[in-house]
């Protein structure tokens, strides 16, 4: 799935819209996307001057984007609903992101309840884990 069809499902735009491609998808099981972390990143220029490093609470949101392409590309019109984040759990930050990084955010449903859904994100750089999260979501009407 390119950006064309990310844009088509999420409602993110610039400069938060953190998925750049989906690489693989099951629905309502699992999904793969990537985000390709430039030092063109407007975050950068704050964080931190001389010592860029992507912020972790972006880290998670950009998991948390792959996983609403997953629960809204399933629906039949997901221009007309939104994932609000509920609670975050168990997140872990184990090594920094660093312009030049590409960032494989992996996503699965622990367990969907119509419009609630608990997903677990794990997001990786060459292989090696980098963050970890446990999401509650729920899908609403715009």
């Amino acid at each position: 799935m390119d950006i064309r069809r990310i844009l088509e499902i999420l409602p993110h735009r610039y400069p938060i819209l953190l998925v750049d491609r989906i690489l693989e998808a099951e629905a309502g099981r699992r999904i793969v996307g990537i985000k390709n972390v430039t030092f063109n990143e407007p975050f950068f220029q704050g964080h931190f001057p001389g010592h860029p490093i992507m912020p972790g609470v972006l880290i998670v949101e950009a998991m948390a984007q792959t996983g609403g392409v997953l629960l809204l590309g399933e629906l039949e019109r997901p221009e007309e609903k939104v994932v609000y984040f509920m609670s975050l759990d168990a997140v872990k930050f184990r090594r920094p992101v660093v312009p030049g990084d590409q960032l494989r955010m992996e996503v699965e449903v622990l367990q969907n309840r119509g419009s609630t859904c608990r997903l677990k994100g794990m997001a990786y750089v060459e292989g090696k884990l980098v963050a970890e999260a446990e999401m509650m979501a729920r899908i609403v009407d715009k």
